[in-house]
């Protein structure tokens, strides 16, 4: 029997933790100012890891849905038009809503696998398992 509890305990260690905090996931504003013609998004990389999400397909995403082209310098994003915060939130919200929120439970507790072409959220809460959009 004490077998089983080691055997047990390791399992535990090696399963993946999740937020069972009752609070509400908020998704924090984007920070960002104006340079000349130049959108600069000074909290992009915190925003990423807020969400936890990869911060190169959360850029892919972003450049493609407000149809900029733009670059990452250090911790920021730096956009090649002038596009308002209102319009940059929207799509992180979008962005959530797609890749992180997870369809059946609504919780944030999620991850993005890929397997063959199809990219998949796999929630760590419930075990549900949803297809999401194929390219960015």
């Amino acid at each position: 029997m004490n077998n089983y509890e080691k055997l047990l305990e390791d399992a535990y260690k090696k399963v993946k933790q999740i937020d069972i905090s009752s609070s509400r996931f908020e998704i924090p504003k984007v920070q960002g100012h104006f340079e000349g013609k130049k959108t600069i998004l000074t909290n992009f990389f915190q925003l990423a890891s807020h969400i936890r999400r990869n911060p190169e397909h959360f850029q892919k995403f972003m450049l493609k849905e407000l149809a900029a082209s733009g670059h990452k310098d250090g911790d920021r994003l730096i956009l090649n038009i002038k596009v308002p915060s209102a319009k940059i939130n929207l799509k992180v919200e979008q962005y959530v809503k797609e890749f992180v929120l997870c369809k059946e439970c609504g919780k944030p507790d999620t991850e993005l696998t890929k397997e063959d072409r199809f990219t998949f959220i796999k929630c760590l809460a419930c075990g549900a398992k949803h297809s999401v959009r194929g390219k960015i």
